[in-house]
């Protein structure tokens, strides 16, 4: 599978993930954590501001595509497993993860360990242990 990647790309995003998650902290003392972001834009109990705060935010996420389109005149490549059920279970999985975590991979691994937050490091670590041994099962054991 082909990809992208470039150091200057990767380098480039992650600088744009990190300002935004500053900007977030700094205008409005939130964590820019995406699974946090977007259960506040669907709760019932969520102050308004919280949910305006979520709902560009999220909106933002949405709109990069669109953007790198405009920008770029192609669509960013993107590739994804065609099967549906394989699609189904990993979204579960993330969410119950995200939920009993406390916290997604942005969350922690972004405004947790930059904090300095003990436990954002081990969730840190823990995640990128558990998407190791997926590739590599997923890959060499599996064919996948």
């Amino acid at each position: 599978m082909e990809t992208e990647f470039t150091f200057w790309l990767s380098l480039g995003g992650g600088a744009m993930i990190g300002a935004s998650a500053v900007l977030l902290m700094a205008t409005n003392g939130r964590i820019a954590g995406i699974s946090g972001l977007t259960s506040r834009l669907f709760a019932r109990s969520s102050d308004g501001e919280a949910r305006g705060v979520s709902f560009f935010f999220v909106l933002g996420l949405l709109l990069a595509a669109p953007l790198w389109l405009i920008v770029s005149g192609g669509w960013p490549q993107q590739w994804v497993p065609s099967n549906p059920l394989l699609m189904a279970v990993a979204g579960l999985l993330v969410g119950f993860g995200a939920t009993y975590g406390n916290g997604c991979t942005s969350g922690h691994g972004v405004c947790g360990i930059s904090r300095g937050s003990a436990r954002s490091i081990v969730a840190t670590v823990t995640f990128m242990a558990t998407a190791f041994v997926t590739v590599f099962v997923m890959r060499h054991v599996l064919g996948a």
